[in-house]
């Protein structure tokens, strides 16, 4: 047994003890309640948050990467130098230290080369035009705007073949989104900088992507401030801009920030390459019936960093798998 899996399995000891003590001290209580219906992240981060507060003794267990797999969480968390892969119950009740396949390597194979599509696979139109549905606050979602913007710095022509789309919902006239309210008003000030200046939208994301500011990006962006506060209170304005990307949400199917939408079908980036700028590039490129000259750009064949970062990557970037915001 190798010294990753042991000091893991150590850890989870600890948990179960530790449970096991507070049962008989509160009975009738239960202490790792689960979080309901939130976000994967959400719901990881707490039981990450419980795990430095009650098990490593000063230590801190850092969340790296979370996704949805086989019908839970698979998360990894860093630990000082070390990383942990591990599982966790959607209603973060039940931690698993590990997992056991139990599909054969060449059935796991057989299905990942089957589902994966190529540039022949994609249908070909003279303006073909690529979404990413996103949350203005997910590490993931926030991840995508910056791959996208990559691709607009060095490729302007670009901007005409891809669009920004925000996830959320409209209760009783007011724009909500998963991460809560704050993240609500940046999707529907965002929104509104793509409808009504969007010569001025792509230069607001570039700033707020790296530290999440607000007031300052504007001025940076040289946004008319004062028609983005009419648009914002405006329902027949900036609300009425929201829910037509609510609709198309709804129409797609779309649970996971971010999601690709290329002429009306989901593609995956981690076909052509994980999320790069490169591979996302490829994909808009592969839809054209004639290809522009542009597409012979190379773009950055790196992942982009998630959450709010000053740069586009890095060598500590764990953004190379397929987690989303849900």
């Amino acid at each position: 047994m190798n010294k990753t899996n042991l000091t893991w399995i150590l850890i989870a000891l600890m948990f179960a003890a530790f449970l096991i003590w507070y049962g008989g001290m509160n009975s009738g209580n239960t202490l790792f309640k689960g979080f309901g219906n939130q976000g994967s992240e959400e719901v990881v981060q707490k039981a990450i948050d419980f795990i430095s507060g009650n098990m490593l003794d000063g230590a801190e267990a850092v969340l790296v990467s979370v996704s949805e797999e086989s019908g839970v969480y698979s998360f990894k968390m860093k630990v000082g130098d070390q990383e942990y892969d591990s599982y966790l119950t959607k209603d973060g009740k039940i931690l698993f230290p590990s997992g056991m396949s139990l599909v054969e390597p060449e059935e796991e194979t057989v299905a990942t080369e089957t589902g994966t599509k190529t540039c022949e696979d994609i249908n070909k139109t003279e303006e073909p035009i690529l979404e990413a549905f996103v949350v203005s606050q997910c590490p993931f979602g926030v991840q995508m705007q910056r791959i996208f913007n990559e691709m607009v710095k060095n490729i302007p022509q670009l901007t005409s073949y891809i669009r920004v789309e925000y996830m959320g919902a409209i209760e009783g006239g007011k724009i909500t989104s998963m991460h809560g309210d704050e993240e609500a008003q940046e999707n529907l000030r965002q929104i509104c900088l793509r409808e009504e200046q969007p010569n001025n939208f792509w230069t607001y994301i570039d700033c707020h992507i790296k530290e999440g500011e607000v007031d300052s990006c504007l001025g940076i962006a040289q946004v008319d401030v004062s028609s983005l506060a009419n648009c914002l209170a405006d329902e027949n304005r900036g609300i009425a801009y929201a829910q037509e990307d609510f609709t198309k949400q709804d129409k797609y199917q779309i649970t996971g920030s971010p999601t690709l939408i290329l002429d009306g079908e989901t593609i995956s980036e981690f076909d052509f390459g994980g999320r790069t700028a490169e591979a996302v590039k490829t994909v808009v490129c592969c839809a054209f019936q004639d290809k522009p000259g542009f597409c012979d750009t190379v773009l950055s064949t790196e992942s982009a960093n998630t959450s709010f970062s000053p740069t586009y990557s890095s060598t500590e970037s764990n953004a190379g798998n397929n987690a989303s915001c849900n």
